[in-house]
């Protein structure tokens, strides 16, 4: 009799060998609670390590792998995610709010992107700082076209080849150049009282206000590559081509009034300890210039025939500046 070891050890019914991962680890199809898959892994652990020696010992150390492989597989998230594609279950991978995929998954479906390179994606958009679209593209793994398609029906905007388009000079003009390369958008045409807008992704609340307020109706934006529009920027506002707007409307004029601030009033020891030290200040001005004549400049005035006897930088200097000191540091006290 042939051994069985699914059939024998583990209890699982003939049918397809080897049983897929739930059968083995004897789960119902799908389950989701990683605690429960690793709960049945130990205890068929126990139950096939029992035949770890003996004749059996093979078979045993192959089931256990087995074993291990299928409780590692559904116990990791996008491992799970993907084996769970192959046994036929449905991911409902929509946006709760908008109702749309992620972009990956369009491009998956369409069998352009594997499960492999999506995560790689993903780990270089975060390294860098790209968005996953970017990084597809950077990564040469999509062309940038489908992947701006792909990014549309991610946002639910419609995509424009602008090849196809002729922007209304009107409208052109009525937005800088400025603000389209700092947005990289291209505006198009008014239509069904909204400005449509060729945008490489979704707009942001700053362009949405500029549109506005400067035709004065709603932006309805479109996606295009980032390359097509541009091309359209370099190609529709060219030197000398538009006649345009001011730079901006959105932002406002800030006027600053400057407020006084409140004088602080010094305190009683405050005011007698400047007193003190202007009167100070006082003395020092007339005494050390008077000192400078005496000692340094005697000679000097000697030279031209002036009388000797005045102490002429304490009264023309030290004088003055001791006036100063007084009405500012003194008598205001």
């Amino acid at each position: 009799m042939v051994l069985d070891v699914y059939k024998d050890w583990l209890g699982i019914p003939e049918g397809l060998r080897p049983p897929d991962h739930y059968q083995l680890l004897r789960l119902v199809l799908f389950e989701d609670n990683p605690e429960k898959i690793r709960k049945n892994y130990k205890k068929l652990n126990i139950t096939v390590r029992k035949y770890a020696t003996g004749k059996y010992s093979n078979e045993s150390q192959q089931l256990l792998n087995e074993l291990a492989k299928a409780m590692l597989c559904l116990t990791d998230v996008e491992q799970k995610r993907e084996y769970d594609v192959t046994q036929g279950r449905t991911i409902d991978d929509r946006d709760a709010t908008t109702g749309h995929r992620p972009l990956t998954s369009y491009l998956q479906e369409q069998g352009l992107l594997t499960s492999d390179q999506i995560r790689e994606a993903k780990a270089h958009a975060e390294r860098s700082g790209l968005s996953v679209r970017d990084a597809l593209v950077q990564m040469k793994l999509v062309e940038p076209d489908v992947a701006a398609r792909a990014l549309a029906l991610e946002l639910g905007r419609p995509f424009v080849d602008l090849v196809d388009m002729l922007p209304d000079a009107a409208v052109l003009d009525k937005l800088p150049r400025a603000v389209v390369r700092r947005h990289t958008c291209l505006p198009l045409f008014a239509d069904h009282g909204g400005l449509l807008v060729a945008c490489s992704d979704e707009p942001d609340p700053e362009l949405e206000d500029e549109i506005r307020l400067r035709f004065n109706m709603p932006i309805r934006p479109v996606l295009a590559t980032p390359i097509a529009i541009n091309q359209g920027i370099a190609k529709y506002y060219s030197a000398g081509l538009r006649q345009e707007a001011e730079e901006s409307v959105t932002t406002e004029k800030k006027t600053t009034t400057r407020i006084a601030r409140p004088k602080s009033v010094p305190s009683d020891d405050e005011k007698q300890q400047r007193r003190q030290l202007g009167m100070l200040v006082m003395c020092f001005s007339f005494i050390g210039f008077s000192m400078l004549d005496t000692f340094f400049l005697y000679g000097f005035y000697k030279k031209l025939h002036l009388p000797e006897s005045l102490p002429y930088s304490g009264i023309f200097i030290g004088g003055p500046l001791a006036v100063f000191v007084y009405w500012t540091q003194v008598k205001e006290q």
